[in-house]
């Protein structure tokens, strides 16, 4: 499917995400990448094969809100 030079990673690929994306509807919160990979804004997955990756946000990010 991808047709960029290196190539890009393949879907089963550890860092698939590194993949160029082909369409992108941040409206809606998805891109297609070039690899057939669905990425969520809320960095979940859905892979070409139908398998689901659950969100995965870096653990170094966390925001800790507290009511006023």
């Amino acid at each position: 499917m991808c047709q960029h030079q290196p190539p890009c990673p393949s879907a089963d690929s550890a860092d698939r995400e590194a993949a160029h994306p082909v369409a992108h509807h941040p409206e809606q919160g998805w891109s297609l990448l070039c690899n057939g990979v669905l990425l969520f804004d809320d960095t979940g997955e859905l892979l070409p094969d139908g398998k689901i990756v659950a969100p995965h946000r870096p653990s170094g990010t966390r925001h800790v809100t507290t009511a006023a």
